[in-house]
């Protein structure tokens, strides 16, 4: 049985970001990017992904995983609180053809600064 799940991160978890030593112990895949279908705000301290008609191709990581590093990642996301969902994105990578997953934002986007393709540009 795997227990290991693909995950795309695009803020504070991506290497040199501020929770990046969570990820540590973990395999980084390296770069990627999602299809043109997400936006990416800045929250504040953290950016925020959403789906988007209108969504650009978002730059983070690609990491795989073990289960008990995606129970943590789901409790520092909030995710039983519902400021982030864990769920499939689609990643604009022809080898991909694997189910990946990362944190989208729960949360309303009104009045928040759209970050672009780079949450790190926005800091």
């Amino acid at each position: 049985m795997n227990d290991r799940t693909l995950i795309f991160v695009y803020g504070t978890l991506m290497r040199g970001g501020c929770r990046a030593h969570v990820l540590r112990p973990q395999t980084f895949l390296g770069e990627a990017r999602t299809v043109a279908a997400y936006r990416l705000y800045d929250c504040g301290s953290y950016p925020g992904l959403v789906e988007a008609q209108d969504g650009l191709r978002i730059h983070g990581e690609l990491w795989s995983v073990d289960a008990r590093c995606i129970h943590r990642l789901d409790r520092i996301e909030a995710v039983d609180e519902g400021l982030y969902e864990r769920t499939t994105v689609q990643l604009d990578h022809p080898s991909t053809d694997q189910v990946v997953q990362a944190y989208l934002y729960a949360q309303s986007v009104n009045g928040l600064r759209d970050c672009g393709e780079r949450w790190i540009n926005a800091v």
